[in-house]
């Protein structure tokens, strides 16, 4: 007698479900401007961070002086 045969399918991730249903909600425009946005956060932390890099290096020089 032969067994039957075993199916195995991966249930997905609730990340992988979740980009899933966005993808079939979205446009690709709002994904874009979606991607783009947190591009621009990213971006104004990376500045932030410099700014205050930055305020460290002259407050120390001043207090050289």
């Amino acid at each position: 007698m032969q067994a039957a045969p075993v199916r195995a399918t991966a249930i997905p991730s609730f990340t992988d479900a979740v980009r899933a249903i966005e993808s079939l909600l979205m446009s690709s425009g709002q994904r874009t401007a979606r991607r783009n946005a947190w591009t621009s956060v990213l971006e104004d932390r990376r500045r932030a961070k410099d700014r205050v890099e930055a305020q460290r290096v002259l407050e120390a020089a001043a207090s050289r002086s």
